[in-house]
Order: C-alpha cells, then structure tokens, then sequence
C-alpha cells in the first residue's frame, strides 16, 4: 500500500450497495475465478493420495515408501499450507486480496511443475512443502474475497459450493491418475510425473480466469481507495441493471469509517482473543476436526484400499471418485439451508451427524463387515454431511471477525487448526494404516469421528447467527469504532462521503 493515499473519515454505502446486488455475472465471473483454485487444490490433494502406491513402487524413478508419502509428504504439503496461509493471509489484509490470490497461485504454479521434475526424495519433499505454501495462501485471499462480495442473502451456499468445488478437482484427479497410472499407456516413472504436470497446466488456465476478478470493494475503501472502489461497485451495478431490466432498490444502511494503511498484529490479536474470545474457541473446534478428518482420510485412503481390500493401485481412483461427488452433492444441497434454517443448526448439525456415521462405519470395519464398495459407500455418506461442515468452517472464520482482520483471521484458525488436525492426522494415520491391523485404522476413524462431534457440540452453543445478515453488522469494523470513537471525542472531525449519496456525517 502506497503511503500517498490519502486516509480520513467516511460515510460510505459501498457494503449496502454490494449487498442489495440482483445476482448477475458479475457474480458468476467471482464465482468462477475463485472456485476454480478449490478445483486445483482437490486434484492435487487426490492426485498425491493415489498415486502414492504408484511412486513407491519399483521403477517409479525415486525411492519414497507409500508411508512416506501419505505420511511425511502429506505433512509436509499441510505444514506448507499453514504457513503460507500465516505469511500470505498477513499479506492479505496489507495489500489487497486481488494481488495476493494472484501470487500465491503463481507459487502453486511453479511448485506443481517442478514436483513433476523430482529426481530424489528430498527434492519431491521439498515441492511437496512449496505447493502447500501457495495453497494455503489461497484460503485466507480468496475467502476473504468471496464474503466481501457476494451479497449476504446468498453468502452462505455460496461460499459452500465454492469451497466444496475441491471435489469437484478429486473427481477429476481420481479419473486422471487412472489414466495416467496405467503402464499400457505410460510409463511407470513417467505418468506420475504428467499428472502433477497437469495440475500446473491448469494453473496457467485459471491465473488468466482471474486476473478479471476485483479487487474488494470493502478493502479498498478502508484503506483510502475508496474512488476505485466506487468505481468496481458502479461497474457492478450497470451490469445488474442491464440484466434486470430496472432500477436496483436504494441502499438502506451506510457505516462511518476512518480509514487506515494497515492494522498492526497487535490489534489483530487483541481483536481474536480479547473482543471475540467465544467466537476463537469456536473457529479453533471447527477447524481442528474436520482438518483431522479430511487430511487424515484424504491423503490416506488410498492405501486402506490396497492393504485391507487387495484393490490395484492404478485402481484406487474409481473408488475416490465416487468419495468426491459425495463430497460435492453435500454443500451443493445443504448450502441452501445455512441461508435459510440458518447457521448455528446446520454447522453443528453437519458435524454432530458426520462424526456418528463415522463411528458406525468405524465399527462396520472393524467388524471386517465391508468391501471396498460397501466402505466406499459409507464414506460418501459420512463425507456428504462432513464436507458440508468443513466448508462452513471456512464460511464461518471469514464473516465472525471484523473486515481489518478477516484474512489473517482466517489464516490463523487454518494454520493452528490445521497444523494440530492436518499434520498429526496423516502421521497418526500412516502409522495406524502401515501396521495392517484392522484395529489400528478404526482407531483412527474413531479418533476423527470425536473430533468432528465436540466441534459440533461447540457450535450448537457458539455459533453466531449470520445468515443474511450484513459483515458489518456480524462483526463491526475496527475502523469503524475508530469513527465512532473519534466522532464522540472530536464532534467536527474531517468527513468525506462515499458510495452514492452524500450524507451529513454522524456518530
């Protein structure tokens, strides 16, 4: 941020405005161009879970074990994530959302590709951690990015389907490492290598997608841009009104802000554990379970195919594949009612439920009473309500705290969530799974299973009720109780109308 911009006091209706939208394309363009990295994520996350038996395999061209590679590959991807996440979510709330997806997909990028051009351990190791980096910088910047631009009325299902569109990525990597895994038609030490290099294709494809998304108009006017900002929501608003047909209904609430360069991590600090201390015991439950869950599982599966039901390696993919529409048809249906039957019921209902279903699948595999169909199909029950929960957690981190601390917000809960659930997840997992004990990996289910349940026992008494309802009234901005504060203190104060109509200023 360029010191030059000029900062002061406004009266600004830029978040009415956005809320009030009629859904256009100009949605569908936000949609697209963030969704498409969950995509990214999904076959690379899947990608890796199915070719790791692959890889381990004599002839791969490095010598991993397939526990090295569910285990410290995966942990190091998840560590990667936690910190780019904490280093790029930093980023975030300093520099603009736009600029920070941009880059932190451009670090996926080149990582991706040279996973594709491993020669050792070290060096696969080494890109495994740099992809996660980008990765993770993709969460804080793009969630961030999505509540602040898609009006409230439909934020929920919104903000669901895009962070369930990882499966979407699942579905495909499955199909894509069947194809690529099978030695009629490459290689045993080559079609590994294409898939990983298809996901930095992709890439490419989705980096020239969203250099068409804007900037948030929310960020740019606290932070003294808020001509650009009025701009991207004019630009918004004619394109509504084309649509329509009609005139867009006058915005019915404005917010008083002084405006600011940065927030220091202090504030930010103060704000999680201080303002909001409930709502950080909230975020840190959600987080922790489902990351234990999905990083566990997702990373894992694949082997529980092949040592407990003989499945093929090159096979795995067909069984994944069936996991990830479950995974996607869960937020797709459910989004809807965190709109509607609203937050607090559906959050803790979606975790509460997934948590016992796994508990019976748990205990139908240990009674050895499934097949690698049979298991399949528990799995996408379990995953249809539990990937609806753990895409709420994201919704829920990005709209409970102030709109200064948003990104980093949701950095902070992802890491330290991540990093207790998704890194000792997949440890704790390999270890189990590389034992062969039937017991062992039911021990897992049940570990992810508890998890998942007091998460949701939080929420049913922590969860905030924000659907259809504004950012700014879910969690008030901290430059806007500095407007206030100021306002009370020097009644006279500089004043300078934003976002349509100008109004006289008042505390």
């Amino acid at each position: 941020m360029s010191s030059s911009v000029q900062t002061g006091t406004i009266r600004s209706e830029i978040p009415a405005r956005l809320d009030r939208l009629p859904w256009c394309r100009w949605h569908w363009m936000i949609v697209i161009g963030l969704g498409t990295v969950w995509i990214l994520d999904g076959l690379e996350v899947t990608v890796v879970g199915n070719v790791a038996g692959r890889i381990a395999e004599p002839g791969s061209g490095l010598d991993i074990s397939a526990a090295q590679i569910s285990g410290l590959a995966a942990s190091l991807y998840v560590a990667g994530a936690c910190l780019g996440a904490l280093f790029f979510g930093w980023l975030t709330d300093r520099m603009g959302r736009k600029k920070l997806f941009l880059v932190s997909l451009a670090v996926y990028l080149v990582a991706t590709a040279l996973t594709a051009l491993s020669f050792d351990s070290w060096w696969f190791f080494a890109c495994r951690f740099l992809t996660g980096f980008g990765i993770g910088g993709e969460y804080a910047a793009i969630n961030s990015a999505i509540d602040e631009l898609i009006p409230s009325r439909v934020r929920g299902r919104v903000d669901l389907v895009i962070n369930g569109s990882f499966w979407i990525g699942a579905f495909i990597g499955s199909f894509l490492s069947v194809f690529f895994l099978d030695e009629a038609i490459f290689a045993a030490d080559v079609g590994w290598r294409l898939t990983f290099a298809l996901g930095a294709v992709l890439a490419v494809v989705i980096l020239l997608v969203r250099r068409h998304v804007p900037e948030s108009p929310r960020w740019l006017m606290i932070h003294g841009r808020e001509e650009e900002a009025e701009e991207i929501v004019a630009e918004a608003e004619r394109i509504a009104r084309e649509e329509t047909g009609r005139e867009l209904p006058e915005p019915d609430d404005s917010i008083t802000i002084r405006q600011r360069h940065s927030i220091g991590f202090g504030t930010i600090a103060k704000t999680v554990f201080k303002l909001y201390p409930k709502r950080t015991t909230l975020g840190l439950s959600l987080f922790i379970g489902q990351a234990f869950l999905y990083n566990a599982i997702t990373f894992g599966y694949a082997t529980i195919l092949i040592t407990f039901f003989d499945v093929p390696s090159g096979h795995t993919g067909y069984y994944f594949a069936a996991i990830a529409v479950g995974n996607f048809v869960g937020p797709l249906l459910l989004g809807p009612l965190f709109d509607s039957v609203g937050r607090k019921v559906m959050i803790s209902g979606t975790y509460i439920v997934s948590g016992v279903l796994l508990l019976v699948t748990a205990f139908l595999f240990q009674q050895e009473a499934l097949t690698a169909t049979t298991m399949t199909l528990c799995w996408c029950v379990v995953l249809f309500f539990a990937s609806t929960g753990a895409s709420s957690a994201y919704l829920t981190v990005s709209e409970i705290f102030p709109m200064e601390t948003r990104a980093m917000a949701i950095a902070f809960f992802y890491a330290v969530g991540t990093a207790v659930g998704g890194i000792t997840g997949p440890q704790v997992f390999s270890r189990l799974t590389e034992t062969g004990e039937v017991n062992d990996v039911a021990l897992a289910f049940v570990i992810g299973a508890v998890l998942m349940i007091a998460a949701g026992l939080v929420a049913a008494f922590l969860a905030v009720r924000a659907e259809r309802q504004s950012l700014e009234n879910i969690a008030k901005p901290l430059t806007a109780q500095d407007a206030e504060q100021e306002a009370a203190e020097e009644p006279g104060g500089r004043r300078r109308p934003s976002g349509g109509r100008p109004r006289p200023a008042t505390a």
